[in-house]
């Protein structure tokens, strides 16, 4: 139903993730609802400081903390201009559509460390989504056998729906 739902982005910067993330906004964001950006670092053995959030991610990241370069230092994440302004955009959007509305639609962003596979099937369950959008990088069947595929591996383990996006401009 719309105006209640919890829609995932699993957004690792590439141009597949943010042509995922510009057709959520565009196709299933709407008043009420939240969109949650979800990005996966590779965990390695010297973020001590991060221990803590090895298992469940980081907390809930607003979006104004998010756009915050020194704020995403903590999270050793790079703040990415061309997501910012898509984010940007579509928040201003849903609240100038609606503004005598009390319901606008919240971005939120959560990052997790490990797998991705794992981690953003975990970030499924976690988060209570409703959908999961991913982009699609596009691997031939060889790559896909050796690398094993994100995209695979959620579609077949993950609990709600899962859209995966094309990159209209990928060339195989």
């Amino acid at each position: 139903m719309a105006g209640d739902r919890k829609i995932g982005v699993a957004v690792d910067y590439s141009s597949s993730s943010k042509v995922a993330l510009q057709w959520a906004v565009d196709n299933l964001l709407q008043k009420g609802e939240t969109l949650y950006v979800i990005h996966v670092k590779h965990a390695k053995g010297e973020e001590v400081r991060n221990t803590l959030w090895l298992q469940s991610g980081s907390p809930l990241i607003p979006l104004s903390e998010f756009r915050e370069p020194a704020s995403m230092k903590q999270y050793e994440v790079e703040s990415d201009a061309e997501v910012l302004d898509m984010l940007d955009t579509a928040s201003r959007q849903k609240e100038a559509c609606f503004f005598l509305s009390i319901f606008f639609a919240t971005i939120l962003a959560k990052i997790y460390w490990g797998d991705a596979r794992e981690k953003l099937c975990e970030a499924v369950e976690a988060l209570k989504l409703d959908s999961l959008v991913m982009g699609s990088r596009g691997l031939g069947t060889i790559q896909r056998i050796l690398l094993g595929s994100v995209t695979n591996f959620v579609l077949s383990h993950a609990s709600c729906p899962v859209t995966i996006v094309k990159d209209p401009n990928f060339k195989p």
